[in-house]
């Protein structure tokens, strides 16, 4: 999908969230990987935004501000993006605080599975993996990768694969699923502070039903190109977005390199065209 200086990788992360890179690094991967544009969307937190813009204006890559918010639906995990917001909006940022809050509650649950499990790690060990014991960390949010980082680094798991596929994954024995907001409410909060919503990589819910109905409602389009989407099912979600008049986003969902490893996908391995990155930093002004 990346046909050059273009294309946009509307989905990445950074240790503001789960990422393993600063957001300079990332702005700067952007710019090796001949992309024109970059949306940060770290998980319940904007805090990583400044420093990438400010990277941006220097290396001349738009930044698009953006986030990833966790909902739910029946147990399930759904998430949805949102691009173009105000970036200092109080009721906005007391929102994201609020998901942040709801996951560390689940990190705490989590903890306390692991524990029973035999695989006790404390909240300063958790902190540790996180770095979120660090000054520059303010507003960071925490979360499962980081428990596995814990894991791994006290030798319980070999690595963060391991870590999800045996305990924390869904259904397996340290898995915890939170109370949280459903995902129309979320659309409902990103338009409220002036942003667009997107349902973020629609293919891995295994619940077509439910994209429709946030794509039919208050949704303004889906992810179609995603890392873990196969050709047929971005041409399907494109597809889908394209027939109601939404936006067609995709992003890599990049988490960083370790040890050679691009997790999801490297940056700019999923792109669409830089004009959407425009038409999102827009938000919700026509």
């Amino acid at each position: 999908m990346n046909n050059g200086d273009k294309r946009a990788d509307l989905h990445t992360h950074t240790i503001a969230s789960d990422g393993l890179q600063r957001p300079e690094d990332n702005v700067r991967m952007a710019r090796e990987a001949g992309l024109a544009a970059i949306a940060i969307t770290d998980h319940d937190t904007i805090s990583g935004i400044p420093e990438a813009m400010e990277a941006g204006a220097r290396l001349g890559i738009l930044v698009v501000p953006g986030v990833e918010l966790s909902t739910g639906v029946a147990g399930k995990d759904i998430h949805v993006l949102g691009y173009g917001f105000k970036l200092d909006d109080p009721e906005w940022l007391e929102r994201l605080k609020s998901l942040r809050n709801v996951r560390n509650g689940r990190n705490e649950r989590i903890l306390a599975l692991l524990d029973r499990l035999g695989m006790p790690v404390s909240m300063e060990e958790l902190k540790t993996a996180a770095g979120a014991d660090k000054s520059d960390r303010k507003g960071r949010s925490v979360g499962r990768p980081h428990i596995a980082q814990a894991m791994v680094d006290k030798g319980y798991v070999a690595d963060l694969r391991e870590a999800f596929d045996r305990w924390l994954g869904e259904g397996q024995p340290a898995y915890a699923s939170p109370e949280r907001i459903g995902p129309s409410e979320a659309i409902r909060w990103i338009h409220e502070a002036g942003g667009i919503a997107i349902v973020a990589h629609p293919g891995i819910y295994g619940n077509d039903e439910l994209v429709l109905s946030l794509l039919d409602g208050e949704a303004d389009g889906l992810e179609a190109y995603h890392s873990d989407h196969d050709s047929e099912t971005e041409s399907r979600y494109a597809e889908w977005a394209a027939s109601r008049g939404k936006l067609i986003t995709g992003g890599s969902d990049f988490h960083g390199v370790k040890d050679g490893i691009a997790y999801h996908g490297e940056i700019g391995n999923r792109s669409v065209d830089s004009a959407v990155a425009i038409r999102l930093l827009r938000g919700l002004q026509k």
